[in-house]
């Protein structure tokens, strides 16, 4: 559903989770459309900083020192981490969104930006009711992060098109199962969250509970009918349905498997 939304004054807190260089430089951690998403992100950034709202930046290396090595935890031959090592040039976080003097940076070595640091504590002291959350990716350090501050008794506005995953269809995926838990929050884009973070009132994504299951999958602009879904295998019917996801309009953020038959349904409205 959509519900009119605005900030109590001197409450609201970003957080911008994992935008380095790793993300933008290493094939192998990708995001996609990593400028766009910086782009948003620094939009976010900037308007923070303009109406004096704290800032705080995660980023994620390994640090045998703080967080030794886990059980089954894979290795490079000389020792190091196979990603995201301390000392790399590409655990820096990205110019666009660099901290500046006065912005906390929380370093951790797991999904979570609650997971080390201080972080629950220094938005409690500061008596934060809404916490603006964005970065890479969707579907893993956000999502651990968004759901760790919910848990913690904070309201969470998903920013989603300043975050990013290495797909646009994780991203879609992650966005519309976070949607469905977040839990006295929403899900916005950045012109509304710009708007939330002046003071305005703005329309977001909101659920007060949980979406049910849907076995219809509905479209106003495609040509297949419900059965000729079945004819599909659930890969391919996933991919087609996620790379045009703006078709299908349900109140169901889930899909699954049943007797070999697979549906799956969006809402049009967590994308507006």
């Amino acid at each position: 559903m959509k519900s009119a939304v605005k900030f109590s004054s001197g409450r609201t807190a970003l957080l911008i989770i994992d935008l380095q260089e790793e993300q933008r430089s290493d094939p192998l951690y990708a995001t996609a459309d990593i400028e766009k998403v910086l782009a948003n992100a620094r939009r976010l950034l900037l308007a923070a900083r303009k109406h004096k709202i704290p800032v705080f930046h995660a980023a994620y290396w390994r640090d045998y020192v703080v967080a030794p090595l886990r059980p089954f935890e894979p290795q490079g031959e000389d020792g190091h981490p196979l990603f995201s090592i301390k000392d790399s040039p590409l655990t820096a976080i990205c110019r666009e969104v660099a901290p500046e003097n006065g912005e906390a940076v929380i370093y951790k070595n797991d999904a979570s930006a609650f997971s080390e640091g201080s972080l629950k504590e220094r938005l409690a002291a500061l008596k934060i009711e809404w916490l603006v959350i964005a970065g890479v990716w969707t579907e893993s350090c956000v999502a651990a992060s968004v759901r760790d501050a919910i848990a913690a008794g904070f309201r969470v506005l998903l920013v989603k098109d300043a975050c990013g995953s290495g797909s646009a269809a994780i991203h879609v995926t992650g966005v519309l199962n976070l949607a469905n838990r977040l839990y006295g929050g929403g899900v916005a884009n950045v012109a509304r969250a710009e708007a939330l973070m002046a003071g305005a009132e703005a329309t977001v994504w909101t659920t007060n509970r949980p979406v049910p299951f849907s076995t219809a999958c509905r479209t106003r602009a495609s040509s297949m009918k419900s059965s000729d879904f079945d004819k599909l295998s659930p890969t391919i019917l996933c991919r087609r349905l996620l790379c045009s996801y703006p078709k299908f309009q349900s109140e169901s953020l889930h899909h699954f498997q049943k007797g070999g038959k697979f549906r799956i349904s969006l809402p049009r409205e967590c994308f507006v």
